[in-house]
């Protein structure tokens, strides 16, 4: 069935699955140049792996995005549901003191029911994804304070500190993780069917319909795999800080989105890679270590990222009005 939809899809228009932006990675290239003479440290080592490192969590969620997004479907509920995973993780070391392996397996459950929970509310209840995701983002965020009694709990086990801050021959495993996760999610989205047909209900969702895919089933897989790729970005996030804060990942989905829209994500589906999406969210790393390096303050970051957001739709635009 998939070839057949692939052709039913956009009639005279391939979709474009393995191409890389060009000019995704130009902007990269130029604004590491750019970082590089503003900053001497710009350049070391030692930055640079702080820029993967830094990275490393919003780029996971911005995979998980990236699915989503060539569906022609939004989850704006990442950052909490990274947030509230990491907290039912934390609670079976603390107070249940249960072995590390369930906090790993917890985690990643947990993200992974929130995600189906989207997934069958949009497919079955036919609810707009946009407002099934705001709605989860508040209820997600809301269980996790009250389940942590609205502090951060602390003191992990040494195994998943490890996970956050261990390091392999001197690379920091966050950025194993991500560089592994976006291998893992390169194949998937550009050589299996689960990719092609994710890419198809972006594109032309009656289409796909008619060439016999089960759009509802797909639509609620894709949410749960975005769920559970949240939930490992949560089980990074408390390795790091060895803590399950609730508050933590706010914005995360702002600058998730925003890194997958940079990567050349069609905001409105049926076409992305996570190539360019690890290159996005590379982009959103240089710029906020840039500004760090800089001195600017936090809260100009957010600025910076809210208009790249809306220059990168922009440009999106344009760029397809000329392809149209």
């Amino acid at each position: 069935m998939s070839q057949n939809a692939v052709a039913a899809a956009r009639p005279g228009k391939a979709i474009r699955i393995g191409a890389v932006r060009y000019e995704s990675l130009a902007v990269l290239i130029l604004l590491c140049a750019a970082m590089s003479f503003l900053s001497p440290y710009f350049l070391g080592l030692h930055n640079i792996l702080n820029i993967f490192l830094a990275t490393a969590v919003i780029g996971i969620l911005a995979i998980g995005s990236t699915f989503v997004i060539c569906m022609a479907a939004i989850d704006l509920s990442v950052g909490s549901v990274l947030a509230v995973s990491a907290v039912c993780g934390a609670l079976m070391v603390k107070p249940l003191h249960l072995p590390w392996p369930l906090v790993i397996a917890v985690t990643l459950g947990v993200g992974a029911l929130f995600g189906l929970a989207n997934g069958l509310l949009v497919s079955r209840g036919r609810i707009p994804s946009f407002i099934v995701t705001l709605g989860m983002l508040g209820i997600a965020r809301g269980l996790a304070f009250i389940l942590a009694g609205g502090r951060a709990i602390y003191d992990m086990p040494a195994p998943i500190v490890y996970i956050g801050q261990g390091r392999v021959f001197g690379v920091p495993v966050p950025v194993i993780v991500f560089l592994a996760v976006a291998l893992v999610g390169h194949f998937v989205l550009q050589h299996t069917r689960f990719g092609k047909h994710t890419l198809v209900v972006g594109d032309n969702v009656t289409a796909a319909r008619v060439t016999g895919l089960r759009i509802g089933r797909h639509v609620t897989k894709v949410f749960a795999l975005s769920g559970a790729i949240a939930g490992l970005a949560g089980l990074l996030q408390m390795g790091r800080l060895n803590a399950a804060d609730p508050a933590t990942g706010v914005f995360f989905e702002l600058n998730a989105i925003t890194a997958a829209i940079i990567g050349g994500t069609n905001l409105f589906g049926g076409e992305g890679t996570i190539l360019g999406t690890v290159i996005g969210a590379l982009i959103m790393g240089v710029i906020l270590n840039g500004l760090n390096l800089m001195a600017v303050q936090a809260f100009y970051q957010q600025v910076a990222i809210g208009v790249v957001l809306i220059v990168a739709v922009w440009l999106d635009r344009l760029r397809a009005a000329q392809e149209g």
